[in-house]
């Protein structure tokens, strides 16, 4: 009797280990550190300039009705899109 193999399975089972082994490679890799000098690092995040916040609307203001607030519907038509010339090519004499 001959054997009969399983080949999508062991495709399958093959490549699960390839991944498991590309996985730990990953987790396991340091990236490559270039020599940072902290201190101008740090210079650069203090001299940066800072943006001012903006005191938020307050409550108090009037609320305006729902039909005031929900936008309108207007049919705008846009204006026919102007055709450029084509490009002439300049002829030079040599």
């Amino acid at each position: 009797m001959g054997i009969t193999r399983l080949k999508r399975k062991a495709r399958r089972n093959k490549q699960r280990s390839a991944d498991r082994v590309n996985k730990i490679k990953q987790l396991t890799s340091t990236p490559v550190i270039a020599n940072i000098d902290k201190e101008e690092l740090k210079a650069s995040f203090e001299t940066a300039p800072k943006a001012e916040a903006k005191p938020k609307a307050k409550k108090e203001e009037v609320e305006k009705p729902a039909a005031e607030k929900a936008p309108k519907a207007e049919k705008v038509e846009k204006a026919p899109k102007a055709k450029k010339a084509p490009k002439t090519e300049k002829k030079t004499e040599e």
